[in-house]
């Protein structure tokens, strides 16, 4: 069953990410929350994100651990301004709490990507806070 409030919640929460700074919106979709019972005070979210060709990200961070998965295309993913990765579909990236995630992108400019994200947060926590 889905919680409409926390749907429109996590759309609004990143509203940032797919603000006019993208070539073009990416759609963000939310698939799944959870509490975590043995985990007091965390959830666990699943979300999907579709990047049109030459889409990109703001400079953001989840203050939280967001495990990807790319199910389609190829993207380039990057955290504390080190060497960004070029990832394809069946491959994975991490993001930490304490991570600012400096690169996110399709890597194509005529292809869509697609991906998953699992984000393990406090519970009412923002999804997304803007970067600096």
């Amino acid at each position: 069953m889905k919680n409409p409030t926390l749907i429109l919640f996590l759309v609004c929460s990143l509203l940032p990410i797919s603000s006019p700074l993208f070539a073009q919106q990416a759609k963000v979709t939310s698939l799944m929350s959870k509490p975590m019972p043995d985990s007091p005070g965390k959830e666990l979210l699943m979300i999907s994100v579709e990047y049109p060709p030459g889409a990109s990200d703001p400079v953001h961070r989840h203050n939280a651990q967001a495990f990807l998965y790319v199910l389609e295309g190829s993207v380039i993913m990057g955290v504390n301004g080190e060497k960004p990765v070029a990832l394809s579909a069946g491959q994975t990236f991490y993001e930490g709490p304490n991570d600012v995630h400096t690169v996110g992108r399709n890597a194509s400019k005529t292809m869509p990507a697609k991906f998953l994200v699992f984000i393990i947060k406090d519970t009412g926590a923002p999804v997304v806070i803007p970067g600096k």
